[in-house]
């Protein structure tokens, strides 16, 4: 009888130490946060589909077709009075035409890196604070004068690819 009881309690034990390993081995661990990591609530500002000349030698040579998005801050541009695409698009003029960062003259190279750091860093100079946290190239197209008028007949080719863009979630939003 004596037998039976401890063969009954050792079966006990047995089955709960087996119990109890199954269950910590199948939970997953807790994922530790770092404190020093700071995460930043972020949001996407979409662009407008602007057109930007190309003004050279006296005249338009081309036209630069565009669509950029901003990751902002969502915290910081809540702050920001002057609505995004405003100070996109006057970036955008700024770059293009004031300093001629592509000139189509000397063929279509475009450092792609510096162009989205050099935006983000004017954007977020003239904010007064680091709203931007990436810039995105949806479309970057370049259209001559020549491809689009000849002869004088209206005859578009294709535009000059200079970025492929990057893909937007559906659900980012537009302006400010």
């Amino acid at each position: 009888m004596i037998k039976i009881i401890i063969a009954g309690v050792w079966a006990v034990i047995v089955a709960l130490v087996a119990v109890y390993f199954s269950v910590s081995i199948a939970t997953a661990p807790v994922a530790h946060e770092d404190p020093n990591a700071s995460k930043i609530a972020t949001q996407v500002v979409r662009g407008e589909q602007i057109t930007i000349p190309d003004l050279e030698k006296g005249g338009v040579q081309g036209y630069f077709l565009s669509r950029l998005s901003f990751v902002v801050d969502k915290d910081k541009v809540e702050k920001v009075e002057i609505p995004m695409n405003t100070v996109m698009t006057d970036e955008l003029f700024s770059l293009l035409v004031g300093n001629k960062m592509i000139d189509m003259s000397n063929g279509h190279k475009l450092d792609v890196n510096a162009f989205r750091e050099k935006i983000k860093d004017d954007v977020n100079k003239r904010l007064g604070a680091p709203v931007v946290t990436e810039v995105l190239i949806e479309q970057l197209d370049y259209l001559s004068k020549q491809e689009i008028d000849q002869g004088g007949t209206p005859k578009l080719k294709p535009a000059v690819k200079l970025v492929e863009g990057d893909k937007l979630p559906p659900d980012a939003q537009t302006g400010k």
